[in-house]
C-alpha cells in the first residue's frame, strides 16, 4: 500500500559567514556573551542580489536530484518563508519558475519558525485525499534583511537559509506518518514584523524611522518558558500518537532558535543529548528553513539510519508550535 515518503532531501546556505567576532566590531557584544545566551557562533548571510527564491531553489534542486525527480515532474510546491521575494506574487511562484517546474502548483506558507512543519502538513492532506501525487516542501527564509543591526539582543540571532524534501505517494521511502500543528494567536505580538502588511501601509518615511520593518522579539524571559514547553509537548504528542515512549525516538531534529532551549526540553523530556541534533551553532536562528536544513545535514551525515523514528519539532511567532513524526526506511 502507498503512502506518504520523503524521497529526498537538499539544503543550501549562502558561502558569506558572519561571526561573533565580526558582530563585536559592530555592536557592543562579545563573543562569549553571545554563544553563552544563545549557543550561536557563526551565522551565514546572503549577497545583496540573492533573493529568498535564490536560496530555495538551490535547496531544493538537490532534493530532487536525490529524489531522482525532474522539476517537470512535480504537482505541488510549497514554501515556508516570512521573507519571500515580494508579497506578491509568492516566493512559491518565482521557485516554480526557476525550477521550471511548469505543472506544478505553488504558493506559500507563513507560520513564522514552524513553517516547514505546516507546510508538511498543507502537503499532506494533499497526497492522503488523491489531489496530488507528489509535492515539493520547501523552508527559505532572507532574514538578515529584516535585521536591525543596531539590537544587540535580537540581530545575533537571524541567519540565512533554506532547506527542501521531496514527498511522493509511494511504497517505499522514509515514511512520514502524521503531524500535529498548533496556534495560539493571542501572543502574536511577542515575535512580530509590524512593517509591510496592511496595519502600516503605505510604507512611509515614519514607519521606516520607528523601525516597523524590523523583525522584533519582545519579552524573550517569557517566550523562552513557552518554548520549552510547546517543544517538549509537541514531541509527546507525536510519540504517544503512534503508541511511542520518547525513549524510543532515535533523533529529535528542533528548530533551531536557541541552544538553552533545545537543551531546556531535551532536560524536560529525559532524551540523551545525542538523540537531539544540534547546528544553531554555525547557522544561527532562519526560522522556516532550520528544520529542514537540519534534516537534511542529518540524512547525509548517516545520523537517521533505516529504522529509525524521527520527530520534527518547532515553534515560532503566531505563536505556533508543532511536530511530524518519520519512520525512516
Amino acid at each position: 500500500m502507498e503512502s506518504i515518503r520523503i524521497v529526498g532531501t537538499g539544503s543550501y546556505v549562502p558561502d558569506q559567514v558572519l561571526t561573533n567576532a565580526d558582530l563585536e566590531t559592530m555592536i557592543d557584544t562579545t563573543d562569549e556573551w553571545i554563544v553563552q545566551r544563545t549557543g550561536i557562533k557563526e551565522r551565514r548571510i546572503a549577497g545583496a542580489n540573492v533573493n529568498t527564491s535564490d536560496l530555495a531553489e538551490k535547496a531544493s534542486v538537490k532534493a530532487l536530484e536525490a529524489a531522482g525527480m525532474s522539476p517537470e515532474a512535480l504537482d505541488l510546491i510549497i514554501t515556508a518563508t516570512i521573507t519571500p521575494d515580494t508579497c506578491c506574487p509568492s516566493a512559491s511562484n518565482w521557485l516554480q519558475a526557476k525550477l521550471g517546474a511548469k505543472n506544478a502548483v505553488a504558493f506559500d506558507i507563513t507560520a513564522a519558525c514552524t513553517g516547514f512543519i505546516f507546510a508538511l502538513s498543507v502537503a499532506e492532506q494533499y497526497l492522503k485525499n488523491g489531489s496530488y501525487q507528489n509535492a515539493l516542501i520547501v523552508g527559505a527564509e532572507l532574514l538578515s534583511r529584516t535585521v536591525d543591526w543596531k539590537d544587540r539582543t535580537s540581530c545575533i540571532l537571524w541567519g540565512d537559509a533554506a532547506g527542501a524534501v521531496v514527498l511522493k505517494s509511494a511504497a517505499s521511502g522514509a515514511e512520514l506518518l502524521s503531524t500535529h500543528v498548533h496556534c495560539d494567536g493571542r501572543a502574536g505580538n511577542n515575535l512580530l514584523l509590524p512593517g509591510g502588511g496592511s496595519s502600516t501601509t503605505p510604507i512611509s518615511e515614519e514607519s521606516v524611522k520607528e523601525g516597523l520593518h524590523y523583525l522584533r522579539l519582545i519579552d524573550a524571559n517569557r517566550t523562552f518558558k513557552v518554548a520549552v514547553k510547546r517543544f517538549a509537548e509537541s514531541c509527546e504528542e507525536a510519540a504517544a500518537h503512534h503508541g511511542c515512549a520518547i525513549s524510543d525516538i532515535d533523533l529529535i531534529i528542533p528548530h533551531q532558535a536557541n541552544l538553552r532551549i533545545i537543551l531546556a526540553f531535551a532536560e524536560r523530556l529525559k532524551i540523551p543529548r545525542e538523540k537531539v541534533f544540534v547546528n544553531i551553532d554555525r547557522y544561527g536562528n532562519s526560522s522556516a528553513a532550520t528544520v529542514p536544513l537540519a534534516l537534511d545535514q542529518a540524512v547525509r551525515a548517516g545520523r537517521i539510519q533505516p529504522g529509525h523514528k524521527v520527530i520534527l519539532t518547532a515553534f515560532g511567532g503566531g505563536l505556533t508550535w508543532g511536530s511530524a513524526f518519520i519512520c525512516w526506511h
